[in-house]
């Protein structure tokens, strides 16, 4: 089911999303939430969507399959991520946001990460991601923790709707 994506200015996405128990993961309202989070990134177009976006104080986030570090043909689910740098390189690249439609700006975020987190099935995991996935561990683990991509971007631009490339 689709789920209607909240957008700046809501405090719902400046705040911290509370912690899942490994029983709450496996609860029918978790299962259903992520689903319904996996088929909201996929309307959106999106590559990955946590849930303050979707109205939900949680720590959930989604990373779309074709992103996924672990490379198993499933959209990965993330239940209470923390992240590190295994890497001091950093790069700048262009971010956006189903939560700030239409405006795009450069985030300079750590090339390398080692991942932490409960997946879909209250399990730990633990994982490296690198460049892109990495980018998009990282946008997302900061919505889980009530920032926005634009309170860490330069150069700011809004599009038009109407126009297809940036």
């Amino acid at each position: 089911m689709f789920l209607p994506v909240v957008v700046e200015p809501n405090p719902m996405l400046h705040k911290r999303g509370r912690d899942l128990t490994k029983a709450e993961v496996s609860t029918p309202a978790i299962k259903k939430l992520i689903k319904n989070m996996i088929e909201t990134m996929y309307i959106k177009d999106g590559v990955g969507i946590a849930a303050p976006q979707v109205n939900e104080s949680l720590q959930v986030c989604i990373i779309a399959k074709q992103f996924s570090p672990l490379q198993n043909n499933e959209d990965l689910a993330l239940i209470n991520p923390t992240w590190t740098k295994i890497s001091l390189k950093t790069n700048w690249d262009t971010e956006g946001c189903l939560s700030v439609p239409f405006v795009y700006g450069e985030v300079k975020r750590y090339s390398k990460i080692k991942v932490k987190a409960l997946n879909r099935h209250g399990e730990e995991i633990e994982f490296e991601a690198s460049d892109f996935p990495a980018r998009i561990v990282q946008h997302e683990v900061d919505h889980l923790n009530g920032i926005l991509f634009i309170e860490k971007a330069r150069n700011l631009k809004k599009i038009d709707p109407l126009q297809k490339e940036l």
